[in-house]
């Protein structure tokens, strides 16, 4: 009988919770947007937040409520997703601007060298915290591999001491923008072709002194440059992008050879064969 009785009293208790969450669904039911899990479906998932929101539901739910009316913000999509929602919201196709990362520095082993020796997590991070890093420039490459580990599309690798991408693998998503301590990666337009592989904002002869390929900010690329799109701002070269005419000019007269010309295209300007073959 005692077994009979437990048994009756957890059906009891089982038959009430049942009705309850009957209860519940019934009127606590929240509608859903029934254009939601369309849109969501065609998002990538990658939740990177590159579209300004905390992730692919957060961007779903506002364009499903009318809070946002682009459907060109998923960079990691890229323009496939961008026709999708576009056939879905019954809005016009926009084009979206495809975006890859890029590692300003190019201080690999044999261009720099360390400062002390490290000996600790394998991190970025917590090498940050030790004086800066290993590293004799403070503002280069970490390379312990916290935005390679970060990589959705294991677009990053760790060479020589340096952080490379394989931009036909990399989709623009920036969480490894995030993730560098010393905010070396950067996202910019694939369509573009010249960057300055260099963030040292000491003075040139300081910056030679601990990376033989540092931009020494002697302005020469700013002289030379036929379409004045570059300028040298507290000891760096920077790039006007909406100057910039892609002629290669400034790496052929960099003294340090740390402004660098070539195709940066990412992923989604390749087909998968093109993509599997490497940059």
């Amino acid at each position: 009988m005692e077994i009979l009785n437990a048994v009756w009293v957890l059906a009891a208790i089982g038959a009430v919770c049942a009705v309850l969450l009957v209860l519940a669904s019934k009127f606590m039911y929240v509608p859903v947007d029934e254009k939601f899990p369309k849109i969501r479906e065609c998002l990538p998932g990658a939740n990177c937040g590159a579209c300004g929101y905390a992730g692919c539901d957060g961007y779903a739910s506002a364009l499903a409520s009318g809070e946002e009316d682009k459907i060109n913000k998923c960079v990691a999509g890229a323009d496939a997703v961008a026709k999708s929602l576009a056939q879905i919201m019954g809005a016009e196709f926009e084009d979206v601007v495809e975006q890859v990362a890029i590692v300003r520095c190019t201080g690999n082993c044999d261009a720099t060298r360390d400062k002390y020796e490290y000996q600790g997590l394998t991190s970025c991070a917590a090498a940050k915290l030790v004086f800066g890093g290993k590293g004799a420039c403070s503002y280069g490459c970490l390379g312990l591999g916290d935005c390679a580990a970060a990589c959705p599309q294991h677009a990053i690798t760790i060479i020589d001491d340096l952080a490379r991408v394989n931009f036909r693998a990399c989709i623009g998503c920036g969480i490894c923008t995030r993730t560098c301590p010393n905010h070396l990666i950067t996202l910019m337009p694939d369509v573009e072709r010249v960057i300055v592989g260099c963030s040292n904002h000491e003075k040139g002869a300081s910056t030679h002194k601990e990376c033989s390929r540092g931009c020494i900010g002697c302005h020469r690329c700013e002289r030379e440059c036929p379409a004045k799109a570059i300028t040298v701002k507290d000891n760096l070269a920077v790039i006007d992008y909406d100057k910039c005419i892609d002629c290669g000019h400034c790496q052929e007269v960099c003294p340090v050879k740390c402004v660098h010309y070539r195709d940066y295209r990412g992923a989604h300007r390749f087909t998968p064969v093109e993509r599997a073959s490497g940059e």
